[in-house]
């Protein structure tokens, strides 16, 4: 069936409308401070009248909140700023880590306004199962939302190995999946969003490009282009260039964990000798400081070889050294390679920094070619343990400031 044309006016006429739309939001989401109408048309270059016909439809639609006016310095009526709205959509943010889930919902304005981990042991546990946990987490975050007046209008899910664009995980390792189908395990339950026009119901991403995007949007003075190495029983890294997530032809980069550095070396889950994280995972520094993770209270691990290493424990100190060490050659071929600056450490290496990046820098002093007039800087995390998760949930409220109209055909 042919279907009728429409007319081009009225195509151009409803372009210029998403147009605008995400023009006025994407420039208060951007502002150091909350701006006014007119401050929005100077920066803009629309007229008054068009600003201010699109902030209101973005007000009706629980997008653009209106804040007290600073005080009046001079004559005429002092102006209200505009902010992000933080009584509209949500994003809920997930993660399926070796040890732990999560859930963690954000709101447009960026404020994390629930986050619950579930710590278990998922290696012995199926894909299924492990799911349906995740579930459990999602729907009382969900409840806690609408509580709190709050829509989520769609989810992001962090998983610790080589997820394609179809959500399927080709390969996770550490949890032994392989080829597993997350969106089709999930169509059995309830769904978790309210279904939103163009925007994914459920995006699945590896957890370490979800956690490098956390850290890329967790505040204004971080850097744009920045290696982040997110530590806990797998090693992963999320690789950002000028603002943008290197993802690679098939989306797979990142997989520092599993670079050689000593070819030799340890087996791996992975099937090679000698990668990374069977010497500077978790549970390799563990085992090096002479822990036993089973015999570790409810805290996480990283706290615990913390509070160790800060008490000058000999066999932590040594551990996070070798791992620090470890960790300094693999990045070393990092930087080599894309002529990075910054170094990130995230996950449980957040903690860990003061310790992990003496020896960490000392190798890349070492192997990288450009050290002696570029040093390159290495920091933790800004948002430590929880940048998978907060990045996972901050990218679907991303999705709703860069394309609004979706959520405003939804509500209007």
């Amino acid at each position: 069936m042919i279907r009728p044309a429409v007319p081009a006016a009225a195509v151009r006429q409803g372009s210029l409308r998403e147009l605008n739309l995400a023009v006025v939001l994407g420039r208060i989401a951007a502002a150091p401070h909350p701006p006014s109408r007119a401050d929005v048309a100077t920066a803009t270059g629309l007229t008054r009248a068009t600003v201010s016909a699109v902030v209101d439809d973005l007000v009706a639609g629980r997008l653009v909140g209106e804040s007290e006016p600073a005080p009046r310095t001079g004559a005429g009526r002092p102006a209200r700023g505009l902010v992000l709205a933080g009584n509209g959509p949500a994003g809920l943010g997930l993660e399926i880590n070796v040890d732990y889930l999560a859930a963690c919902v954000v709101d447009l304005a960026g404020g994390v306004r629930h986050h619950t981990v579930r710590r278990a042991d998922l290696r012995p546990v199926s894909p299924a199962d492990t799911l349906a946990r995740l579930v459990g987490l999602a729907d009382a975050a969900r409840a806690d939302a609408e509580r709190q007046g709050l829509t989520l209008a769609g989810a992001a899910l962090a998983v610790p190995g080589l997820v394609d664009a179809a959500g399927l995980v080709r390969l996770a390792p550490n949890l032994g999946w392989r080829d597993v189908p997350v969106p089709e395990l999930l169509s059995g339950h309830p769904p978790m969003v309210e279904p939103v026009p163009g925007i994914p119901p459920l995006v699945v991403e590896n957890e370490a490009n979800l956690a490098a995007l956390g850290e890329l949007h967790a505040g204004p003075d971080g850097p744009v282009s920045f290696l982040h190495v997110s530590g806990e029983v797998g090693i992963g890294a999320g690789i950002v260039l000028d603002g943008a997530l290197f993802r690679g032809v098939r989306g797979w980069s990142g997989e520092i964990g599993h670079i050689p550095v000593q070819p030799e070396g340890r087996p791996c889950r992975c099937g090679g000798r000698g990668c990374l994280e069977r010497y500077a995972g978790q549970e390799a520094v563990l085992a090096a400081a002479g822990l036993d993770r089973a015999d570790l209270p409810a805290d996480t691990a990283a706290a615990r070889l913390a509070d160790l290493a800060l008490a000058e424990h000999p066999a932590t100190r040594a551990a996070l050294a070798e791992a620090g060490q470890a960790l300094g050659v693999a990045v070393a071929c990092v930087v080599n390679l894309l002529d990075l600056d910054t170094v990130v450490l995230g996950g449980g290496y957040a903690l860990l920094t003061p310790w992990l990046r003496p020896p960490l820098l000392a190798e890349v002093s070492r192997l990288v070619l450009t050290a002696g007039w570029s040093p390159v800087t290495v920091r933790p995390s800004a948002l430590g343990p929880e940048a998978a998760v907060v990045g996972a949930a901050g990218s679907v409220v991303r999705r709703i400031v860069a394309d609004p109209v979706g959520w405003l055909n939804r509500t209007g």
